[in-house]
């Protein structure tokens, strides 16, 4: 039977040659993430109920970067559990205030093709970039997960995402996203399994596979996978991986021709910068349809918006300039070793040389915590959601857009084409 990437990824992780859309099958998990705010704090209590103890601690991950820099009494409450279950469970990989979970777990090496993984965040389906089976999941379905190493899932249908042709400069992943949630909806992937494919998604770096696959979350769907090939490969050297490495099965791990899968294709050649309106990603419409709003804040920041090709997509934008008078333009970059590398390139110089404030590696006013947006502010920001008080206000209206868009509207004041200033 044809199978798609989902359903051979689902069937190797239960164990078997193939599975059928609709069957449940109970699967193993390679890897379970959780963070300070999804982790210890909810898990710690429940185990301890049921004297219960982790099924293999080489395959947990823990980051902490929800509520660090810790700012208030709550906040170096819940950090500390954290950090003393962790030390208390002598667990082998520990982040601690280094970046955004989506963006730590892949660069250190701790994802690649054929996986089955769960996360305790909602973007979680970031590690479907790599070629893994990665989604979101509860607190208690990672009690499940965190005592037995396993869970059950309902093979889904494959929505495939087509994209032909290539992008324009300018133009980013995060453009690509914001155009399928307008088109389809905030359910358009129906809790379903969406695969990005075509010439143009196979163009594209891992860190913007990766902000396609994060998003797929925006669209309602379980996963968002690419299938793997040599820039994947080439990634996971970069980072480190070498066991294993040469014995990656790149050709298994795609979809068979005549499987059957819902089909929608794009047009990259075409494809405008995209603005999300208040306050869905779904309100979305190319970028000219916002022109000359005037913005407050410019958020560079977010696991889908300031990894490193991020931050290069604004220096290019804004070096040699200043950012407009009055402008609040603040950057978060997703990780330190991103950070530390675009510090190697020149790009942070660039960036505080044209006004911006420098935050921490932490998920920051994405989630509202440090760094939030005051009230009454219009932001452009580079975050995944732009829901009504997300960001730390309910009075603020955020727009979303790329990098590019970001550093436009904070050089400008306004909602800007980015293009026009990187001709």
């Amino acid at each position: 039977m044809a199978q798609t990437l989902t359903q051979k990824l689902l069937a190797a992780a239960c164990g078997r040659a193939e599975v059928a859309v609709g069957e449940i099958v109970t699967c193993r998990v390679d890897l379970a993430m959780f963070h300070d705010s999804s982790g210890p704090r909810r898990l710690q209590p429940m185990l301890e109920s049921l004297g219960a103890q982790l099924w293999d601690k080489s395959k947990v991950v823990l980051v902490i970067d929800h509520y660090v820099p810790e700012s208030d009494d709550e906040s170096r409450r819940i950090v500390r559990i954290a950090r003393d279950w962790a030390q208390a469970q002598a667990l082998p990989n520990v982040y601690d205030s280094v970046g955004i979970c989506h963006v730590v777990v892949p660069e250190h090496g701790h994802l690649r093709p054929g996986m089955f993984c769960v996360g305790g965040d909602s973007h979680s389906p970031t590690g479907g970039a790599f070629g893994a089976y990665m989604f979101g999941i509860g607190s208690t379905e990672m009690l499940g997960v965190a005592v037995s190493g396993e869970i059950w899932v309902k093979v889904p249908t494959t929505i495939q995402m087509r994209w032909d042709g290539r992008l324009a400069d300018g133009v980013t992943a995060k453009d690509m996203m914001l155009h399928m949630i307008g088109c389809f909806g905030m359910n358009g992937g129906r809790y379903q399994a969406i695969e990005f494919c075509g010439e143009a998604v196979r163009a594209l770096s891992m860190q913007e596979r990766m902000t396609l696959s994060n998003m797929s979350a925006e669209l309602g769907s379980q996963v968002g996978l690419v299938a793997p090939d040599a820039t994947t490969v080439e990634y996971l050297r970069s980072v480190g991986v070498t066991d294993g490495i040469d014995a990656i099965d790149i050709a298994r791990w795609q979809s068979d021709v005549d499987a059957v899968a819902e089909v929608h294709t794009f047009d990259a050649n075409t494809l405008a910068p995209q603005v999300a309106a208040p306050h869905s990603p779904a309100n979305t419409r190319a970028i000219d349809a916002f022109a000359d709003i005037p913005v407050d804040v410019a958020y560079l920041g977010a696991c889908t918006g300031a990894k490193l090709e991020d931050l290069r997509a604004a220096a290019r934008v804004l070096k040699g300039r200043r950012v407009a008078e009055g402008m609040r333009f603040v950057v978060a970059p997703a990780s330190a070793r991103d950070q530390a590398q675009a510090a190697r390139e020149g790009v942070m110089d660039v960036l505080v040389a044209a006004g911006a404030q420098v935050l921490a590696n932490t998920c920051g006013a994405c989630a509202g915590y440090g760094g939030s947006i005051p009230e009454g502010a219009t932001v452009m920001s580079s975050t995944a959601r732009n829901f009504k008080g997300r960001m730390g206000a309910e009075t603020a209206q955020v727009y979303l857009g790329s990098p590019y868009a970001v550093a436009a509207a904070a050089l400008t004041g306004r909602i800007a084409d980015p293009r026009d200033l990187l001709a």
